[in-house]
């Protein structure tokens, strides 16, 4: 599974269900024994492509709701499993939330949309999910892994605007230093609200729900020294490489990017803020559309194809600014119109459909 820190909750109006009207199933096992917790979730419902057939068959646009009882327990196993202390429970909505991701959804391009179709199962609600964002994948009877569905938390709902988010989020890789300033801008300023912020978050879960069964990276439940041979995914092998001898993913461009191995978002910044330039000049000489895609390839492809959509779909800004001493040094935006970028922006068309 995919588990994500910053991803906001989205719903409908129409099918959402009030938290009371969700039973909590009884969990099997303790919640300090993570054997149990394990041995749960192997076959669990959840994980079979016959249980998600009902919200499949229906519109996308109603594959949305509170979680259903069986996802919560799937759920509550998962974080014992691995050490979470948080219970996830059926979620409590609020109507003038509704209506900002209704909106949301319902601007997405419909090339995008019309991908989603055969492949998302659906976009569940949970309070206490431990972590914001959360995506998995569902698996015929064959065990190939074929459809997935998000999980999102309701209670973490940040009041942040579009690019007051973005500003925050491109911030954590960066521990703070006097004299040093990083303004992220996703929307102008009439559309920086909420909404806009849901938005550029939900693009970002799709793409890696869209990239289930594709030929972009390797399926993120494999251990990079399990993975048969990474000649079968060209994205993939256009920004990374396997050390199976460490049992990781290296990037073709480590060693011109010292910063690379450092760069984490969200869980304790390792570079300090007098690095941002360096690794900003640094990331241009990549073919990574955003900083956060140089963390693992499941975030290379989503936030390629959220950046992308984004900025070329929906015509939308994307803009890093990083000041020094008070004064502009540096300008980060879409590589989309660039070389570097070229051989990504093209897989990407070709899988939406978009003729140049």
């Amino acid at each position: 599974m995919v588990r994500t820190i910053f991803c906001l909750a989205l719903a409908l109006v129409s099918i959402a269900l009030p938290a009371t009207t969700i039973a909590q199933k009884k969990l099997n096992c303790a919640y300090s024994d993570k054997e149990c917790a394990g041995k749960a979730l192997l076959g669990h419902a959840v994980t079979r492509l016959a249980y998600w057939q009902a919200a499949l068959a229906k519109p996308v646009e109603q594959r949305t709701g509170v979680a259903p009882p069986e996802l919560i327990e799937y759920l509550n196993y998962d974080n014992i499993k691995n050490g979470y202390p948080d219970r996830p429970r059926a979620a409590k909505l609020s109507a003038d939330f509704l209506q900002d991701v209704q909106h949301a959804l319902a601007e997405i391009p419909p090339e995008v949309k019309r991908l989603l179709a055969p492949k998302l199962a659906g976009i569940y609600f949970v309070d206490r999910l431990g972590g914001t964002g959360y995506t998995d994948a569902i698996f015929d009877s064959a065990q190939n892994a074929v459809a997935g569905y998000i999980v999102l938390d309701a209670s973490v709902l940040s009041q942040r605007s579009a690019n007051a988010w973005a500003t925050w989020k491109e911030n954590t890789p960066f521990a703070a230093r006097p004299g040093f300033k990083l303004t992220a801008e996703i929307e102008t300023q009439r559309g920086n609200n909420r909404k806009n912020a849901i938005q550029y978050i939900l693009l970002h879960e799709l793409g890696h729900v869209l990239s289930i069964n594709e030929y972009f990276h390797p399926f993120w439940g494999l251990a990079p020294k399990d993975i048969p041979s990474s000649d079968n995914f060209p994205f993939f092998g256009l920004s990374w490489t396997v050390d199976r001898t460490k049992n990781q993913f290296v990037t073709r461009f480590d060693s011109s990017f010292p910063q690379r191995k450092d760069v984490v978002y969200y869980f304790g910044a390792k570079l300090a803020a007098d690095q941002m330039i360096a690794t900003y000049d640094n990331l241009e000489r990549t073919n990574f559309a955003t900083l956060y895609a140089v963390t693992q390839p499941g975030d290379d492809f989503a936030e390629t194809f959220a950046n992308y959509v984004h900025t070329v779909l929906m015509q939308k800004p994307f803009a890093i600014r990083i000041y020094q001493q008070g004064k502009l040094a540096k300008v980060y935006g879409p590589c989309w119109a660039e070389a570097r970028c070229a051989e990504k922006r093209k897989l990407l068309e070709r899988f939406l459909s978009i003729a140049r």
